[in-house]
């Protein structure tokens, strides 16, 4: 129901696990197709569309940045209410938090689309790649707000513990450019442009199957006045704005290594796509356990049960070292498939056994990174999450990866990009254990949980402004 909070009782590895793996069905099943399209593009025997399509990923990954930071604000903040036994400021702050993003989303997707062309030439596209990919980038930058409606969407229905309704509308936007893509890139020899049609598509049934449960089982939306979305712009923002600061430095730092990679042609280009492409799909369970756990924390924060907090954290470490041995150990056994199935040759072939064999199993760190912003995240101290992302993608990437760039060419711009997740991996542990500690904001014990007020909307209590705005 709209008011119940799950996350407060029950197992806490069991709560990590079913929503991680929930989670990431969905998430999977967009990567998945991203995964499809490189394959679709990688049997029409070009390398500039391959390579456009490397280049168009790492600036897609920089604008869906923006959406998995406000996702993340809204998120902690229904979480918050719900676990405090508040639904009415949980609808409140969904609602407000939507319109929000949405607004803001479609500012920033407008700004992306003027700068294209000289993002793509930052990115070392030259020639008929370039062209190939602004001109795919045209068309998908334009559905980006509708992205943000299914991802904020996606936050509101994990926070209530719908892991499953969040789970399925990114799974239904999948099997729709599942659909498409064939029909549109051969069917019709659209390329490039069928394979961006299809991602716009596939935005729009996301967006449309995300707020469909809301408005059906959690109370929907409230009818927004301006007063109350100025009231919670400064909530919202106080944990947006660091978030998407973030976020952003992931981007960034795949922009340096695109960047870096491009001097050693296409064929490096081509390989760092193929593994861009499989890195969600193997570690698509890591990368929604920031997600999946953020909600578990929030909930129990805002009960406060920080004791639940700390063992969550270290429920989802555990969790993370399970995954990481047993999808290294897969991808290291199915390395030559895999390339195969790429049709990858010389250098290609090399950096996509490079990224199934050792690199793969470095990717334990980056999970301590996701688990400790969610804990980050939802305790108040957001831009301790910034400081590490930042970190890990400046310092903990450029560095090492010109360094070992210069013995080892682009293997080693990989192997110096993945090295750096080891000390920051570490450093987000010990930050997540400080907040739990001494969160910035101090938790507010939940009341006696009513019969009543958890069974019907009717029976929410309703608070006053001040204590909306808490």
């Amino acid at each position: 129901m709209a008011g119940q909070a799950k996350f407060v009782e029950g197992n806490l590895f069991r709560h990590v696990s079913v929503m991680a793996l929930t989670s990431s069905i969905g998430l999977m099943a967009v990567f998945v197709v991203d995964l499809i399209n490189m394959l679709y593009i990688a049997m029409l025997g070009r390398a500039e569309l391959a390579a456009a399509i490397g280049y168009a990923g790492a600036v897609l990954f920089f604008t869906t940045s923006f959406g998995i930071g406000m996702s993340i604000a809204v998120g902690a903040l229904v979480a918050r209410a719900l676990g405090a036994r508040d639904p009415a400021l949980a609808r409140a702050r969904a609602t407000t938090g939507l319109l929000i993003g949405f607004v803001f989303g479609s500012v920033f997707a407008a700004i992306v689309w003027l700068l294209l062309s000289p993002l793509v030439t930052l990115l070392g596209a030259t020639g008929e790649t370039h062209a190939l990919a602004v001109h795919f980038l045209r068309i998908v930058t334009l559905s980006q707000p509708l992205l943000m409606v299914g991802m904020i969407g996606g936050a509101i229905l994990r926070s209530h513990g719908d892991a499953r309704a969040a789970m399925m509308a990114t799974v239904w936007g999948a099997v729709a450019t599942a659909v498409l893509d064939p029909i549109l890139i051969f069917g019709l020899g659209w390329d490039l442009t069928g394979a961006a049609i299809a991602s716009v598509v596939a935005r729009m049934v996301i967006a449309a199957m995300a707020l469909r449960p809301i408005t059906a089982n959690y109370g929907g939306f409230d009818r927004p006045t301006a007063g109350q979305v100025v009231a919670d712009m400064g909530p919202i923002w106080a944990i947006a704005l660091p978030a998407i600061l973030t976020q952003v430095a992931t981007p960034v730092g795949q922009a340096f290594v695109t960047r870096a990679t491009s001097a050693y042609g296409e064929a490096a280009v081509a390989g760092m796509a193929i593994a861009g492409r499989l890195t969600p799909v193997a570690f698509g369970v890591i990368f929604a356990l920031s997600g999946a756990i953020g909600p578990i924390i929030g909930q129990n924060f805002g009960a406060g049960r920080l004791d639940r907090v700390r063992r969550a954290f270290l429920d989802g470490l555990i969790f993370t070292g399970l995954v990481i041995l047993l999808v290294s150990a897969l991808l290291f056994v199915l390395r030559a498939p895999i390339a195969d199935a790429f049709q990858a040759e010389g250098l290609t072939r090399d950096l996509v056994y490079l990224f199934c064999g050792p690199l793969a199993s470095l990717w334990f760190f980056n999970g301590m990174i996701f688990v400790g912003n969610a804990v980050c995240n939802n305790l108040g101290r957001p831009f301790w999450s910034t400081v590490v992302n930042w970190g890990r993608h400046t310092v903990g990437t450029i560095p090492l990866a010109l360094w070992l760039g210069g013995h080892w060419g682009a293997q080693g711009v990989l192997i110096g990009q993945a090295l750096g997740g080891v000390v920051f991996g570490l450093a987000a542990a010990w930050l997540a254990l400080l907040a739990i500690r001494s969160p910035a904001v101090p938790p507010r014990r939940a009341p006696p949980p009513v019969a009543s007020l958890v069974a019907s909307p009717e029976a929410e209590p309703v608070a006053s402004p001040g204590e909306r705005r808490a």
